[in-house]
């Protein structure tokens, strides 16, 4: 590519984009064109560039405020199939790698990931290609496994699983459903769902479901 990679940074903190542009910075084939604190914000700054015209790759984090990660890129998938979206968070890779690639995302990195893989990357989805590392390629597999049947999360709508995010995180049942537009009553429900998937019984045993997932403690997230 004659000119450089045109990256999207959304975020929400800020301290997290200026550290992405720093690293971003000591690539010359690497170029942050626009970044975003929001989810509205980043569909609106796709909007601006005109997709693909104007960007190369969109770096998103997953949870972002007025509308998550997950949703922002359901829609840019929608509108704007031709742009490749990398997904970036601090959430265990297992847990939500193969649901960001299932919903059309080009990769998955967590924000400890060494930079010089990020800027690779970055590079890779840009060029057309998929970043998925062996756990994830592992993962994926053993969802196409033939007879294999889903089990716990796996079995989350798209909505349960952000109940599910925020619950593990320690939201109350008001709080989930002030940043996800939902009455508290549906939030119940949901939670109900969330808990007979998953086999636990309350809040309790979900956060330790969850951390048994992820390898570490649970909650707390971002």
């Amino acid at each position: 590519m004659n000119r450089p990679v045109r990256v999207l940074l959304g975020d929400d903190h800020k301290i997290v984009r200026e550290g992405l542009k720093m690293v971003l910075a000591d690539d010359p084939d690497l170029q942050v064109v626009a970044e975003a604190d929001t989810g509205p914000a980043v569909l609106d700054a796709v909007q601006t560039l005109q997709g693909a015209q104007g960007l190369d790759v969109v770096l998103l984090d997953i949870a972002m405020p007025g509308m998550d990660g997950l949703d922002v890129l359901q829609i840019l998938r929608r509108d704007w199939p031709a742009l490749p979206v990398l997904m970036l968070s601090t959430y265990p890779e297992k847990q939500y790698a193969v649901r960001c690639i299932q919903l059309g995302a080009s990769g998955y990195l967590n924000k400890s990931t060494d930079p010089d893989a990020l800027m690779a990357a970055l590079r890779r989805v840009a060029a057309g290609g998929m970043h998925v590392t062996p756990a994830t390629a592992e993962a994926l597999a053993s969802l196409v496994s033939q007879g294999r049947t889903k089990s716990g999360i796996e079995l989350l709508s798209h909505r349960e699983h952000q109940v599910y995010l925020l619950l593990t995180q320690g939201h109350t049942v008001s709080e989930i459903g002030a940043q996800l537009s939902l009455a508290p009553n549906t939030v119940s429900t949901y939670r109900a769902r969330i808990l007979e998937k998953t086999g636990t019984k309350n809040d309790v045993e979900l956060a330790l479901y969850a951390q048994s997932l992820a390898g570490g403690p649970a909650g707390g997230a971002r």
